[in-house]
């Protein structure tokens, strides 16, 4: 669970990253990460949980403002995924809504088979 945790705010400050990228950029081309190297690294280690935690409350606290400033147009822009191609912001958005519920999802049931709850 603790690897789930920390990338979570790994994954979405790349979506913040990329969101402002394609906000101020004529469709750039975003840098994929090796989400795998980066779980072997000494912060997944050694960090705690709650400082993730606090991170990703941080980073979404930023992210909701962008989004709430942006203007229907804006979700139009376009970033270009080494792997997936061309994508609006409205799809990367769609895409990183489903990444945060897919990890809940898999905190919330390993909580239960472990009786955390």
């Amino acid at each position: 669970m603790r690897q789930v945790v920390h990338h979570v705010p790994d994954s979405h400050m790349n979506a913040l990253t990329r969101f402002k990228l394609a906000l101020t950029e004529d469709v750039p081309t975003i840098k994929p990460y090796d989400e795998a190297a980066w779980a072997k690294l000494e912060d997944v280690r050694s960090t705690p949980v709650e400082t993730s935690l606090s991170l990703l409350d941080a980073l979404h606290d930023r992210w909701v403002r962008i989004l709430n400033a942006m203007s229907e147009s804006d979700f139009s822009r376009q970033l270009r995924h080494p792997e997936n191609g061309p994508m609006t912001l409205d799809q990367m958005l769609a895409l990183y809504e489903w990444h945060g519920r897919h990890h809940v999802g898999h905190i919330i049931s390993l909580r239960a088979r472990s009786g955390w709850m």
